[in-house]
């Protein structure tokens, strides 16, 4: 072999030794080590409120939507009545309660109240929803929790975002009575219908696992976790199909800011749940308490 031939030799086997090097170097810097765990880790940019987003939102009034309601309960349709309540409010991470005081280390959240107002037979169901999603738009849920109360007793379940999720149920159900434990974190079906009024095309689609709404699970004595999830982004409607549970989810949606949502639709076992919109206000409703302020509830087309 002549010299300039062994030089040749050598530069190649420099320039693998070099590129192996980097590359390897490259792979280490990406991976997290798995025994972390971080809420706040995620893909997605914080979401920054423009003006429009701040005027609607932070005028110091809550958006109230109310819907005719044909539920399906004990395999008959039920009529009745659901509302949504979304209105921005401060949050105490730690405590996971709202703030009372201003403070700078107070997260600002989206907050969805949505109720259910039904009767089966000579009894009524009343079921109501809390959701506060802090408003960057790229975390989970910060708080969830979900009551149903009805002439058999009251079911509630709280679920608070630590380093894992935290569940706290309650019920009048053998097969559900008290219980504290935790699961991992996962999509929350909850967090979606607030992270639906931020930015519809942040909503998540493909083969998922999401984490069914706490009414669901309550009315159907389902396990708390995971499930495989189909979801679909067309225009204006959001898709959920849990196969493993036999059921679909859709939301039908205003594609403009503020991206009201005009109605929505759950089979379960061909059994179909479907509510309308009706009417929608802004209100402080908060400081509407007095007997004249019932022409609110005239105006929402609420009894």
């Amino acid at each position: 072999m002549n010299n300039l031939n062994a030089f040749k030799l050598i530069l190649s086997f420099l320039f693998l030794c070099t590129f192996f090097s980097c590359k390897n170097e490259k792979n280490t810097t990406v991976q997290i080590p798995k025994n972390i765990k971080t809420e706040t880790t995620s893909k997605a940019k914080a979401f920054k409120p423009n003006q429009s987003f701040k005027d609607y939102w932070y005028s110091g009034e809550a958006e109230i939507t109310s819907f005719k309601l044909s539920q399906s309960r004990y395999g008959e349709i039920r009529e009745g009545t659901a509302v949504l309540v979304y209105v921005t409010e401060p949050f105490l991470k730690d405590k996971q309660v709202k703030a009372d005081q201003n403070n700078a280390s107070n997260v600002s959240v989206l907050k969805l109240n949505a109720t259910k107002n039904f009767v089966t037979g000579v009894y009524p169901y009343s079921i109501m929803q809390s959701t506060f999603y802090p408003i960057p738009n790229n975390q989970h849920a910060i708080k969830v929790s979900s009551s149903v109360q009805e002439w058999c007793g009251q079911q509630y379940v709280q679920l608070n975002n630590r380093n894992n999720f935290e569940l706290k149920q309650h019920s009048y159900f053998e097969t559900t009575g008290d219980k504290s434990y935790n699961i991992d974190k996962a999509i929350l079906e909850n967090e979606l219908w607030a992270k639906l009024r931020i930015n519809p095309k942040s909503l998540p689609v493909g083969d998922i696992k999401v984490i069914p709404s706490l009414e669901f699970t309550t009315l159907n004595h389902k396990p708390i976790k995971a499930y495989n999830v189909i979801a679909k982004l067309k225009e204006n409607k959001y898709s959920l199909n849990f196969p493993d549970l036999n059921r679909n989810l859709s939301i039908t949606f205003n594609k403009n800011f503020p991206f009201e949502i005009i109605s929505w639709q759950e089979t379960i076992n061909n059994q179909v749940t479907k509510a309308t919109k009706l009417k929608t206000i802004k209100s402080a409703y908060w400081n509407k308490k007095t007997n004249k302020d019932t022409t609110l509830r005239k105006k929402l087309q609420l009894k």
